[in-house]
């Protein structure tokens, strides 16, 4: 007999529960900052082919609603009760993506059959590698990320394996981290085990079983009505980040979204080729992959926040990912900035679906969250590493709402750590942490602001690290007649004379006393900021969120310095102006500079010429065409011309690249 709907709603809040507690279980149990406080890690339950059906709702991340576990469950074909298999390697059926993220999963049996597995990740804080916390935007290769171990059995009869640990502890920087969130993890999928035992002990194995396929079925449904609401067409957008390699160029991802009925397609052709930097992301061109299909999954959530989140979800979607390209690495390629290129990807979809529902969705968020690492000695002379949160900027502003300050959007699962914890755990002080006004895009509803956090260090031979700096030069965009958020900012020894602007660097040594300030991006504006009602400004003013001269130059409102509305001056400011009708998205300076010279048309001619060049040649034939034409403003035509020409003078310099025909 057919599961009724109410049934299945039942059983389908017992597996969210049950995903729930599994991570619970986690956040409670580790040992690292960057787990138990900040909440990198996730929980799942999937169906015997690996499709996540369940997963929490409340904590955690919350790219992984639609992992699939497939690939590597298919590598072993000896399951039994109380196995546990781990792997990290991001070559490895493409489900860890960096180093640092350890995946663990079991099987689960009832009556001898296999009814599910139970999967999770967390990020560990460091797995060996060329530097602590093993990323940085100036590796090249995997190898030099850090340990990676295969899919492989960590726990088979109650016994683990103390061999990979050994090999494990011995190449890491803080083994005792490593080894309690791994516990964590192994605790975390223990509990999972007994809460679906609950479940089928309530439901029965067959109901279970039905049911678990029943979810996806209903997501995959509710998927495609959503889409079926949306109109036919094709749509492009495209996003960067600021820098392909260390002082490099802008690394591109283009995403031509094509809306058919009840299915669409997200078509990356136009995305950068495979990058000589750590910003490669290894899908093995899945075309469901959750790396390239979480923006989407933040999309439809957006529109439908009732709807079932599973891999179903995903279902009447599918990714084009050319191989060789920054979101089709090939090995050995570094990966660890991944995250970094994921938030692009986000930002890009965020984009194109503006187009699609423009009344619908908001601005883009701040994005370029650094994720912060202090590597120094404790003051007994102990070796001292430890995550000390992300430090990001506030949500675009919306249709109904402002911008959330400080961390919104696709990074708001990211917690912050305590000011307490992070003094407890290493040498530093914190100096400040807050808000910056004035960062956020202006709009009718405003950009959320940028967080800020300044920290003096207290030891010698201290690192520190920021893992995905990114909006130094290219701005979160504006919509519908709001501004683009301001840019980040990364300093050392900030307001002295020593002072050094840092931008994208990633990896900063530390002597005692040195002083390290970050500053998050902001978040886009929406819509004409004219728009916005006095009194929406005089308590943003009142609130520090915009400053007196802002309200005046921006908003067209005058606050008088005992801070109120001077209701004639302002009547006057905004009656002055016109309103904002330049197009649908505002970039900002940065991005707009870059497109006078790389237009869609440019870009177009240097995608076919790295579609045809060898990987290994991709990178350097792009830099020295981005040299070449550096300053070069384009023509009207949009000179894809000049780009052939630059790439035929290499061809006399180097034979060995193929010929590519003009279009």
């Amino acid at each position: 007999m057919p599961i009724e709907n109410t049934q299945l709603q039942v059983l389908a809040n017992h597996c969210t529960a049950a995903a729930e507690s599994m991570g619970y279980t986690i956040m409670r149990t580790a040992y690292s900052s960057f787990v138990k406080e900040t909440e990198d890690f996730s929980a799942q339950i999937m169906t015997p082919d690996g499709q996540t059906f369940a997963s929490p709702r409340t904590l955690g991340v919350t790219w992984y609603t639609g992992l699939d576990y497939g690939p590597v469950i298919r590598m072993f074909d000896d399951y039994r009760e109380g196995d546990i298999y781990l792997t990290n390697d991001p070559y490895s059926g493409f489900v860890a993506t960096h180093t640092p993220d350890m995946h663990l999963w079991k099987p689960v049996f009832r009556e001898g059959k296999l009814v599910c597995f139970l999967g999770c990740h967390l990020h560990n804080t460091d797995m060996g590698g060329a530097v602590p916390a093993s990323l940085s935007r100036a590796l090249t290769e995997v190898h030099q990320e850090g340990i990676r171990i295969p899919p492989m059995l960590l726990i088979r009869d109650g016994a683990i394996d103390e061999n990979i640990l050994r090999i494990l502890e011995t190449n890491v920087r803080a083994p005792e981290l490593n080894r309690g969130d791994l516990n964590a993890q192994i605790a975390c999928l223990n509990t999972g085990e007994k809460k679906v035992h609950e479940i089928v002990d309530r439901f029965g194995v067959d109901v279970f079983m039905e049911g678990t396929q029943r979810m996806l079925d209903y997501a995959e449904e509710q998927t495609r009505s959503l889409i079926s609401s949306m109109p036919d067409g094709e749509y492009f957008f495209s996003e960067y980040a600021d820098e392909d390699s260390p002082n490099g160029f802008p690394c591109r991802i283009a995403i031509t979204l094509r809306i058919k009925g009840d299915e669409l397609e997200l078509d990356f052709t136009g995305s950068d080729p495979q990058v000589a930097s750590a910003l490669n992301v290894p899908t093995g061109g899945n075309p469901h992959h959750s790396i390239v299909t979480v923006g989407l999954v933040y999309v439809l959530h957006s529109l439908a926040p009732l709807h079932v989140l599973n891999a179903g979800s995903v279902k009447p979607c599918k990714a084009i990912l050319p191989k060789g390209t920054v979101l089709n690495a090939e090995h050995p390629a570094a990966v660890g900035m991944r995250s970094l290129t994921t938030a692009v990807i986000q930002a890009c979809t965020f984009g194109v679906f503006s187009q699609v529902v423009p009344h619908l969705l908001p601005a883009c968020p701040a994005g370029g969250s650094s994720n912060l690492n202090v590597k120094t000695l404790s003051a007994d002379g102990r070796p001292a590493l430890s995550s000390i949160g992300p430090c990001g900027g506030g949500a675009g502003g919306g249709p109904e709402r402002d911008g959330v300050e400080g961390c919104g959007a696709n990074s708001a699962f990211l917690k912050n750590t305590p000011v307490e914890i992070n003094e407890a755990e290493v040498p530093i002080e914190i100096l400040r942490y807050g808000l910056v006004p004035d960062t956020g895009g202006v709009g009718e509803q405003r950009g959320g602001n940028a967080a800020t956090m300044e920290f003096r260090v207290l030891s010698p031979n201290a690192v520190v690290t920021a893992r995905n700096r990114n909006r130094t030069d290219l701005a979160a965009w504006g919509v519908l007649g709001g501004k683009a958020g301001a840019n980040s900012r990364f300093i050392k020894n900030p307001d002295t004379p020593a002072a050094v602007e840092l931008r994208n660097i990633d990896v900063v040594p530390c002597s005692p006393g040195d002083v390290i300030r970050v500053q998050g991006p902001g978040g886009g504006g929406y819509g004409d900021p004219l728009k916005r009602s006095s009194e929406k400004v005089l308590h943003d003013v009142r609130c520090g969120f915009v400053s007196i001269e802002k309200a005046r130059s921006e908003y067209g409102v005058e606050i008088t310095p005992d801070l109120e509305i001077d209701a004639q001056a302002t009547s006057l400011l905004r009656s002055s102006r016109a309103p904002r009708t330049d197009g649908h998205y505002d970039f900002g300076p940065g991005r707009s500079r870059f497109e006078s010279v790389w237009t869609r048309q440019r870009y177009a001619a240097f995608t076919e010429i790295a579609r045809v060049v060898p990987v290994s040649w991709a990178h350097f034939v792009k830099h020295h065409l981005f040299s070449r034409l550096a300053d070069n403003v384009a023509p009207a035509d949009g000179g894809a011309d000049d780009v052939f020409r630059v790439y035929e003078e290499l061809r006399a310099q180097f034979p060995r690249l193929p010929e590519v025909a003009a279009a």
